[in-house]
């Protein structure tokens, strides 16, 4: 049995810096460096409406994707950008739910998100509102708040399989367990290493992610493919299912 101390989410978020860029999330109330009120909401987003900023984001995110990688498919770069995204709120998610023992409320209309963007400039939450840190909360959250409208759109515009975009999400989820946990022990952290491995396993046994993979302790290994092994110069990721790049 794991004890857990409640804490109390600042409006900074400020437990999440030390883990790395990629589970900051930054918020409108605590920085002085807020974005523009044109960026768009993720709820905006996954309607498919259009931004004064970048147009439709998640078509300029994919257009960007596939110019960094030289990928010679759209589909590539779509898996490609699905992947990082779903990473980045998993780890905002997961990390404050194992540091705080509470979430930020992820609803996609308080998210904005810049699709030019890096982590952790990408994301911006306008209003920290704290929720538990159960993983059924973070299951609502993410799963169904955000990577469902999100695997929705992507298989209509980009002919992805479904298969494809749950095991990116299981593969994202894992990662940030297995970041959070390598960062919790380096740091004496023993009581958040454990919350970590708790809240990842139970939500592995939901049904959108149960299938997507094998979880041992924090290590995974998918069912299917994010398809980068087609980028020229790519191999296999660490959880692939493939034990090396498939012949053309």
């Amino acid at each position: 049995m794991v004890l857990l101390l409640l804490v109390d989410l600042d409006p900074d978020l400020t437990a999440l810096r030390s883990l790395g860029g990629f589970f900051v999330l930054r918020t409108v109330a605590g920085t002085a460096h807020a974005p523009a009120e044109s960026l768009p909401t993720l709820a905006q987003t996954y309607a498919g409406a259009a931004s004064d900023v970048h147009g439709d984001p998640i078509t300029f995110r994919v257009r960007k994707v596939a110019t960094a990688l030289r990928a010679p498919e759209v589909r590539i770069a779509a898996s490609v950008a699905h992947l990082g995204l779903t990473a980045r709120l998993w780890s905002a998610a997961l990390g404050c739910a194992a540091l705080y023992g509470r979430t930020p409320d992820l609803d996609p209309r308080l998210l904005r998100w810049d699709a030019d963007a890096a982590a952790p400039d990408d994301l911006w939450l306008t209003e920290v509102r704290p929720l538990p840190g159960d993983a059924t909360t973070l299951a609502d959250i993410v799963l169904h708040g955000h990577l469902e409208p999100l695997a929705a759109t992507l298989r209509d515009r980009y002919r992805l399989a479904q298969g494809l975009l749950w095991g990116n999400a299981g593969s994202a989820l894992a990662g940030a367990a297995r970041e959070l946990d390598r960062w919790a022990r380096a740091n004496d952290r023993t009581d958040t290493a454990a919350r970590a491995r708790t809240l990842t396993a139970e939500l592995f046994t939901h049904p959108l992610l149960r299938e997507t993979g094998t979880l041992t302790g924090t290590a995974f290994r998918r069912r299917s493919c994010c398809l980068y092994y087609r980028v020229p110069g790519g191999g296999v990721c660490g959880d692939c299912c493939f034990p090396r790049p498939p012949a053309a």
